[in-house]
């Protein structure tokens, strides 16, 4: 009987450790709202791989900080706004969430950001990109660690936007889509920008739209460039194939992840700025995360992977710099400012609307036949000082 009652004890203190709260004091609670599945799923499950491996080397495979075990709650959104925007609100009332991470869209995030600052809680967005998230809809409980719209079109515009050259945007009609080609104007200085083309996020056929662009580009004296920003499914890039250099026409974007730069094979020589890609950065936590990804996944790390990675080293730097308090303030103390380690090298959550200063890579494509997707060399990395990122939340 004795033996029962220690295994039926046991049993019970096993389910108590799941139980919202019964041992609350002794865990920390980390709540990932991703695209599971979706149109985003590829982006949203790198993310969630990137950020356990990145718990696991920050804690050095401990998965505590101070004493407190790190539990990571998984929620699926879908992509849609509204199923995200519950499922963070129930992470932080009915899981006791100290912190969430996530989601993978921007427009999820955009319909996240109210929710935390009702529950008075922390939201790290990785990877959703829009201006706006750090923006006009930001408010103080909300750190990104991915990218903007801004710091993509900066360092894209240093790639680009030289004197002479025209160009054209083609983008997603979404918060993604038109925060990208917003921000992109704005950084083009040198260039002339003539024309924007917004299509259907699900666009699988790319004929009117780029007909439209070469119409707009076939007699434009110099050089002229199609900049394409688009995410998810759909693959723009076959516009290539409507014979566009007849017309002098070129296609320059930013970094993708590896399935979809296997299109970029066929652009040796293109020139854009991207945000990853797991041969560049050279510091000893990208090694361990490429080394981490070849051992779990006989696969490099991709392109959101690395923001999964630095979401986590974010939280664990903060966590060891309160001593494992999470109360919202006593974060929000610490990360103002706080610079910490990635895969990227150091990244700095700016004071003024939380936005994570990073470096970018302006890079040319190489066609090596040994890879299955066109190879991003580097040119030379734009490093955060170089980028005048605006601040655009009105604090």
């Amino acid at each position: 009987m004795h033996k029962r009652s220690l295994l039926q004890f046991a049993a019970l203190a096993a389910m108590a450790a799941h139980v919202p709260g019964a041992l609350a004091q002794s865990e920390i609670r980390i709540a990932h709202v991703y695209s599971k599945t979706g149109p985003l799923e590829a982006y949203g499950k790198q993310t969630q791989a990137g950020l356990l491996m990145g718990l696991e080397y920050a804690t050095g495979g401990s998965m505590t900080v101070a004493g407190k075990k790190l539990v990571l709650i998984e929620k699926d959104d879908q992509g849609k706004p509204d199923l995200g925007k519950s499922l963070l609100a129930a992470a932080y009332s009915d899981d006791k969430a100290d912190l969430a991470v996530g989601p993978s869209a921007s427009g999820v995030a955009l319909a996240m950001l109210p929710v935390a600052e009702e529950y008075k809680k922390i939201l790290i967005v990785e990877p959703a990109v829009a201006d706006s998230i750090t923006g006009d809809k930001w408010n103080k409980y909300i750190f990104r660690t991915g990218r903007n719209s801004s710091q993509d079109a900066i360092s894209n515009a240093v790639a680009i936007d030289k004197p002479g050259v025209t160009i054209a945007t083609l983008a997603q009609d979404n918060a993604f889509g038109r925060d990208g080609v917003k921000a992109f104007k704005e950084a083009v200085k040198k260039g002339k920008l003539v024309h924007e083309e917004y299509l259907p996020a699900a666009t699988t056929d790319f004929t009117a739209g780029a007909q439209r662009l070469i119409d707009r580009l076939k007699d434009v004296p110099g050089k002229k460039v199609i900049w394409i920003v688009w995410a998810g499914a759909g693959n723009p890039f076959k516009i290539a194939d409507m014979d566009l250099k007849r017309y002098g026409i070129e296609i320059a974007t930013g970094g993708n992840i590896l399935p979809a730069m296997a299109a970029y094979k066929n652009l040796p020589g293109m020139e854009g700025a991207t945000y990853y890609y797991f041969g560049i950065p050279k510091n000893p936590v990208n090694e361990a995360m490429v080394s981490m990804s070849y051992k779990q996944f006989k696969a490099p790390p991709d392109f959101f992977t690395a923001g999964g990675f630095s979401a986590a080293m974010a939280i664990v730097t903060a966590l060891k710099k309160t001593g494992g308090d999470t109360k919202t303030n006593a974060l929000i103390k610490a990360m103002e400012g706080m610079s910490f380690d990635t895969p990227k090298g150091v990244m700095t959550f700016r004071k003024e609307d939380h936005q994570a200063m990073q470096s970018m890579y302006h890079f040319r494509i190489k066609n090596d036949p040994a890879m299955a997707w066109g190879v991003p060399e580097l040119v030379r990395e734009i490093k955060p000082e170089e980028m005048n990122v605006p601040v655009r939340n009105q604090r």
